[in-house]
């Protein structure tokens, strides 16, 4: 027997001798995706007041800026570092360890009086934020079939954009009616709710640890970090960095390149946001079906979604579109990338050795905390010297350097 087919078996799942009911995947799908959409709330718990904090406690906008500079660092971080310890604990103490953390952070923020609060609150969620996607992946790869995680990874981008959509109508919302503390205390109170929730269906996100004198899950190194020598884990690591620095383009950005370049009114340019995320959302939808229906060809199909994403970054970089048809010309990057994104779950699955889930998933997505960290502040340069063209143009560039990315991926799986 080959080599390749040695590996090909090592990474294999065998099919389940009993066929799991679909209630039974969908109650899972449905639990993961709410802790998911949770963490992507908690993206944007400070943000959305940032002209309060700022307006309150006289602080500039590089002062707020730090905020989500500091929480996306200790997420990184934490991030590559937790997966070792949902690998050794399995994922479910620590999913809740992780929401109770926001949990806190909400009932800090309702009670601070100065920067350094806000500062506190930033790396408490950031480190709630760390462990979600190695917890939510060692739970989905273990505990949902295989021939739905196609689906499963559809559903989890989905409850993740949804998150973001939803924290700044809560939190706006309710400091509108009442004040930002109120705001807070609700905050705490909806994650008190998912904390029950998830807590009373506990049963349903256990999962395995291998021993860890398993050959398997110890490398063929003989050590935990043996998994970091595979060139491929490096490769996804590179895919998120760059795919994440375009997202975070979009989301700090583009309100202000509609309103400078084609002149629409603010409520406009703030829907450009909105647009490309339910967009996203949508393609994520679409995605599923399309990553369930080729899950070999799960790199071929990110590259592919990451090259239209890009194309039409450039031609929306061109300003030939105008006001609406950049509008839409972006919405329609969201749904493409949004396509993308089950498969590339599926690609990072392919890559990742036996009994390593988490360490593996811990590392590839903290490139993802690094791309929101450093691209506000390298495209930043380009938005103060007032280069709106070329800091869309920059986008589309990393967004096509992250499908060679994916096609590394993909010769090395």
């Amino acid at each position: 027997m080959s080599t390749a087919t040695l590996t090909a078996d090592a990474h294999r799942q065998d099919p389940p001798l009993n066929p799991v009911p679909l209630r039974q995947d969908a109650t899972i799908i449905g639990l993961v995706g709410l802790a998911h959409g949770t963490s992507h709330f908690s993206h944007l718990l400070l943000a959305p007041l940032f002209p309060v904090f700022i307006r309150d406690f006289g602080l500039s906008f590089s002062d707020v800026g730090l905020l989500m500079t500091v929480f996306f660092m200790i997420s990184g971080i934490g991030q590559a570092l937790s997966g070792f310890l949902v690998d050794r604990v399995g994922a479910r103490p620590v999913l809740f360890a992780a929401i109770s953390c926001f949990l806190v952070a909400s009932l800090v923020a309702s009670q601070v009086t100065s920067y350094a609060g806000l500062m506190a609150v930033a790396m408490l969620a950031g480190l709630g934020n760390a462990p979600f996607h190695p917890a939510d992946f060692t739970i989905l790869n273990q505990r949902v079939s295989p021939q739905r995680l196609g689906y499963a990874f559809s559903a989890h981008g989905l409850t993740g954009n949804l998150g973001w959509a939803l924290a700044p109508a809560f939190l706006v919302g309710i400091s509108s009616l009442a004040d930002w503390r109120t705001a807070y205390l609700g905050a705490a109170v909806l994650y008190v709710g998912v904390l029950a929730l998830l807590f009373w269906q506990r049963e349903k996100l256990r999962t395995e640890v291998a021993p860890r004198s398993a050959p398997a899950t110890r490398g063929a190194g003989g050590g935990d970090l043996a998994f970091m020598r595979l060139p491929v884990v490096w490769w996804c690591f590179a895919f998120f960095l760059l795919s994440t620095m375009t997202l975070a383009v979009i989301q700090s950005f583009a309100p202000s390149i509609m309103k400078a370049v084609h002149g629409v009114s603010v409520e406009v340019a703030t829907l450009t946001i909105s647009a490309y995320m339910l967009c996203g959302a949508l393609g994520m939808l679409v995605g599923g079906f399309v990553a369930a229906a080729n899950p070999m060809s799960s790199d071929r199909i990110v590259a592919l979604a990451m090259s239209a994403g890009a194309l039409l970054l450039l031609i929306c970089a061109t300003g030939w579109l105008g006001g609406q048809g950049t509008l839409v010309a972006l919405a329609i990057t969201g749904f493409a990338v949004g396509v993308g994104g089950p498969s590339r779950d599926m690609m990072i699955k392919k890559a990742t050795p036996k009994g390593a889930t988490g360490r593996v998933y811990g590392t590839v997505y903290s490139g993802l905390d690094l791309g929101f960290a450093l691209s506000p502040a390298l495209f930043g340069l380009l938005m103060d010297r007032g280069w709106y063209a070329t800091t869309l143009a920059g986008a589309a560039l990393v967004l096509g350097l992250s499908v060679v990315a994916a096609v590394g991926v993909g010769r090395r799986t």
